[in-house]
């Protein structure tokens, strides 16, 4: 069996390789393909989207291999009609965006993703990126390093809130928002939640469950994004909904950047109606030079890393070594999606 472990810079061949091995011994031929992410930002390619590297050089490498494992190659139509001997494509990732699902159900290739594997990198990256963003570490590690005492971020007006008694909101409660809800629980939050598409005993046992969005907003002085990004949850959050939080609300987003209105955003940090705001994540990645942004008072920003830890790297190649295992012995793949 010829296998293909194409890797990248965060969940490197050898990684997949290695795990590959492990699961399922050395009686198979596994190539390697180190694709440009993250030192070169994922995009489109085609019909895909969340893609890392150019269909030509994935159809090259998929010359005669039965499976493909990765985390963002591009498995377009035109990859999978130059790869008729595929049959098994496994995506190291939480959603399989990279992979045009309608083409590979036509061609009879099976497709299966490794949900959960960040669930906990991501939920962790969250709460300390709504702390730094509450309580203004980026402007007074700043001040320090420059070798300026700042005291003044001790006066009532500058110090920032904190988590303890505070009433947060979070819009989505699937693997990393229910992770985010215990933690800050642990910290004296108040959690409410908002997810319609949520099974509600999981939302009781997280949380306050709050049946309307607009409820949840009007009620937080924090708002963290956890939802999926679809044709309903794409601008999610725009100026009308901005305008429901309390003032000196704090927003954050590590879930994806187009759920979020990045310019109603920048009015109400301009305004001072905002008291912060977190970002991971956005709509254009890395953020164009002329984006508001770069220049938004209060907003911490970071380029897509609340998913990154080693810890994630070898989850998610263990996860698909064992679905690769799995197909090899006939049984059911765990987290099919097509």
């Amino acid at each position: 069996m010829r296998i293909l472990a194409a890797g990248d810079h965060f969940v490197a061949p050898e990684l997949l390789t290695r795990e590959l091995t492990a699961a399922i011994g050395t009686g198979h031929t596994i190539d390697e393909l180190l694709l440009p992410w993250p030192l070169t930002p994922f995009g489109p390619v085609r019909e895909v989207d969340e893609a890392s590297g150019d269909e030509e050089t994935v159809i090259t490498a998929l010359h005669g291999v039965r499976i493909c494992v990765t985390q963002m190659a591009p498995v377009t139509r035109k990859v999978l009609d130059s790869a008729p001997d595929l049959r098994l494509v496994v995506v190291g990732r939480g959603g399989p965006v990279n992979v045009n699902l309608d083409a590979a159900k036509e061609r009879g290739v099976q497709v299966c993703n490794t949900p959960g594997r960040n669930a906990a990198a991501t939920a962790e990256y969250t709460v300390g990126l709504m702390l730094t963003a509450m309580r203004r570490i980026p402007e007074t590690s700043a001040a320090l390093t420059a070798g300026r005492w700042a005291g003044e971020f001790y006066t009532y007006d500058n110090c920032g809130p904190g988590l303890d008694g505070a009433r947060v909101g979070l819009i989505g409660c699937g693997a990393v928002g229910s992770r985010v809800a215990r933690a800050l629980t642990a910290l004296g939050a108040e959690v409410g939640l908002y997810d319609p598409y949520a099974d509600p005993d999981t939302l009781s046992r997280s949380g306050t469950p709050v049946a309307d969005l607009d409820d949840l907003l009007r009620r937080s002085d924090v708002v963290s994004l956890h939802a999926r990004l679809t044709a309903e949850t794409r601008g999610l959050l725009g100026a009308r909904e901005l305008a429901l939080l309390p003032d000196g609300a704090v927003v954050v987003n590590c879930a994806r950047g187009a759920l979020l209105d990045e310019d109603a955003l920048c009015d109400a940090l301009e305004s001072g109606r905002l008291a912060a705001a977190g970002l991971d994540v956005f709509a254009v990645e890395p953020p164009p030079p002329g984006s508001r942004l770069r220049t938004a008072p209060r907003l911490v920003m970071t380029p897509h890393l609340a998913g990154a830890n080693t810890s994630v790297a070898h989850n998610a190649a263990r996860m698909a070594a064992a679905e690769v295992s799995r197909f090899l012995r006939g049984e059911a793949l765990a987290h099919r999606v097509v």
